[in-house]
């Protein structure tokens, strides 16, 4: 086990945002978050990467315990957390940013090789690794964002959105690529508002509703369930 959650509740002020919810995530798995928004998705990643603090329950990963901890010492770990909406430092250049995203090591040798890898997942930003982050495209900062978390050598990498706002193209080269990171052994953790999408790309899924987990399941099957069919599939 990678991950797991147990019974989390979080709060916002007095307002419990997510009300005891429990998730696993397997070595190699790649799992969705399904639901509406403010089901508590994003929270829940916001929470496992440290920046929120749950009211109660507990989250572990490879067996210890990490809610409580501070978000540089939980990327220490290897949980990098790829936010909704594009956030790269819009006046460094693609290298500088990719850069960043090593902060938290030490190990030059394993940088440069995690460089080269990262780069080998993006074309693109190999061929614009000078160019100033703000003047790339919304698709190119997606990926240049996704290839920053992969610098830390993560062993979970979690996605908010990442297709938000994209062309029809880029999301298909993005969902390729994260395909490519989760046969190379990242676990993956993708909230994402195309249903269809998420559950082509996942092994298992959970939908959140009002801050509770509403169903949970292999992606296949909930690909046939009824209810998922009807409120995030539209058919």
């Amino acid at each position: 086990m990678l991950l797991n959650l147990t019974d989390i509740v979080i709060h916002y002020q007095k307002v419990a945002a997510v009300q005891g919810i429990s998730l696993r995530v397997e070595k190699g798995q790649l799992v969705t978050l399904l639901g509406s928004n403010g089901a508590g998705k994003s929270t829940t990643l916001r929470t496992i990467s440290g920046l929120v603090r749950p009211s109660a329950g507990e989250i572990r990963f490879d067996g210890k315990r990490i809610d409580g901890r501070s978000p540089d010492k939980i990327l220490k770990l290897g949980i990098a957390h790829v936010p909704e909406g594009r956030r790269v430092f819009p006046g460094l250049t693609v290298l500088e940013n990719l850069y960043t995203g090593a902060y938290v090591r030490s190990d030059k040798e394993g940088v440069k090789r995690d460089l080269e890898k990262t780069l080998s997942h993006f074309p693109v930003l190999k061929a614009r690794s000078r160019q100033v982050a703000k003047t790339m495209s919304g698709g190119e900062q997606q990926m240049l964002a996704i290839g920053r978390a992969l610098m830390s050598n993560p062993r979970l990498l979690m996605l908010d959105e990442p297709s938000l706002g994209l062309a029809p193209l880029v999301v298909q080269e993005i969902a390729r690529i994260l395909t490519e990171i989760n046969r190379k052994g990242v676990s993956v953790i993708l909230v994402e508002q195309n249903a269809e999408i998420a559950l082509n790309l996942a092994h298992y899924g959970y939908v959140l509703e009002t801050g509770r987990i509403a169903l949970h399941g292999k992606a296949d099957e909930l690909k046939d369930n009824e209810h998922v069919r009807k409120a995030y599939l539209g058919i």
